[in-house]
């Protein structure tokens, strides 16, 4: 198992067993407050969940649960490299890694809150207040730390035609410029959006709708942090590359490992 490790090493095991026990903790409290609604006029519901102080200590503990297991969850997945993925390199790779299966698992929680509110409303015609706000609030998310994950993985849209013609103190002079205009936009951001963001932080700034979650109140300074990081990661990059090769592209560049999958998916049996 350590063979296969990229970072975490002999703590691959316990991070696996911290991440399992957590996730385990976190489905029996969700039995728990299931079966309570249910049998209980004055359970806990998702009003309470974003509301700690009026849900007390379960919703707490709930919550530090629910975000232990995707925290450790991610860190476990993040120890193992993907196919077409990038080797890491240094700690801010490893931790782009790491935001990257926070956003891999967000997908997923997006599909099961949209499935729930889908059964819940033409199955048992009682539609929820919190689902579609729901899903918006972990996507908002998911595509701030996609992007990150992208930097990381140099992924992002970039044009090639002139920059494989050019000799490589050139194209480092390119991808210094480049770097450079990153760091200007995000202190531009950074600049004019601080007091905005720390003003909707502070009093936690609601949606105003029935269920009411902090949406602004939260993702306006997850902006400005992520796009930080999304620099960091950039510099990072340009650092790693620095002395690498030079690689040219062409539009003729296939993917060798996804041919060979979408021709497996063909040969399968139907």
């Amino acid at each position: 198992m350590q063979e296969n490790s990229l970072w975490l090493g002999s703590l691959r095991a316990p991070v696996k067993k911290a991440a399992t026990g957590f996730a385990g903790l976190t489905a029996l409290i969700f039995i728990w407050l299931a079966i309570n609604k249910i049998i209980s006029e004055d359970a806990i519901g998702m009003h309470e969940m974003i509301r700690p102080s009026e849900g007390g200590v379960i919703v707490l503990i709930m919550l530090f649960c629910i975000a232990a297991t995707l925290l450790l969850t991610s860190i476990y997945l993040s120890d193992t490299k993907g196919a077409i993925e990038d080797e890491p390199h240094g700690f801010f790779d490893i931790l782009s890694l790491v935001t990257s299966r926070i956003a891999m698992i967000s997908t997923g929680l997006v599909v099961l809150v949209m499935f729930y509110e889908v059964v819940s409303r033409y199955v048992f015609s009682r539609p929820t207040l919190w689902a579609n706000e729901l899903s918006l609030w972990i996507a908002a998310f998911l595509f701030l730390l996609a992007g990150q994950y992208a930097m990381q993985q140099r992924s992002h849209i970039r044009i090639y035609v002139i920059y494989d013609l050019m000799p490589r103190w050139a194209q480092k002079t390119c991808d210094t410029i480049s770097v450079f205009l990153i760091c200007v936009f995000t202190f531009a951001l950074v600049w004019g959006g601080y007091n905005d963001a720390m003003r909707r932080m502070m009093r936690m700034e609601t949606f105003g709708t029935a269920w009411d979650p902090a949406i602004p109140g939260t993702v306006k300074p997850a902006i400005l942090f992520i796009i930080v990081l999304v620099t960091i990661q950039a510099i990072s990059n340009l650092i790693a590359d620095w002395n690498k090769d030079p690689q040219h592209h062409s539009a003729d560049d296939i993917d060798e490992i996804e041919i060979e999958n979408i021709r497996k998916t063909l040969e399968e049996p139907k």
